[in-house]
């Protein structure tokens, strides 16, 4: 059974730092696609990054761009996203989610519509 597990959430202070996990079990992440989304109160679920399967090419939303990174180590079958300078709007579900294609371009990478196999979600709140 393919699932996924997201791991780290929290509650942060702004300008504070989290560092999600999303790990794989069932499959082997080598040959997907791995994004990550996020979804606030009352509001759509939005793409904030995405990592092709060899981790060469990466995508962020241009709301997240300079400070969230997101990196894989296929080793551990392990997808990370590293939060720095957080602000309260960042407060959120984050979601992984993961697709047997080894690239797509940036809209596709983070529209969720590209995803079949999601997790079960992590929630991170930034609040003083």
């Amino acid at each position: 059974q393919l699932q996924l597990v997201e791991s780290g959430g929290g509650l942060v202070q702004p300008g504070g730092s989290l560092r999600l996990s999303c790990a794989a079990s069932g499959f082997t992440l080598d040959y997907y696609l791995i994004g990550w989304f996020r979804q606030g109160p009352g509001k759509e679920r939005e793409g904030v990054s995405c990592i092709s399967s060899s981790g060469d090419i990466t995508n962020y939303a241009d709301s997240v761009k300079g400070r969230f990174t997101i990196s894989r180590d296929n080793a551990k079958n392990t997808v990370y996203l590293q939060m720095n300078s957080l602000k309260p709007e960042d407060t959120a579900v984050y979601y992984c989610a993961a697709e047997p294609r080894l690239r797509v371009g940036k809209r596709d990478g983070l529209s969720p519509t590209t995803y079949n196999t999601w997790g079960q979600g992590t929630q991170v709140t930034v609040s003083a």
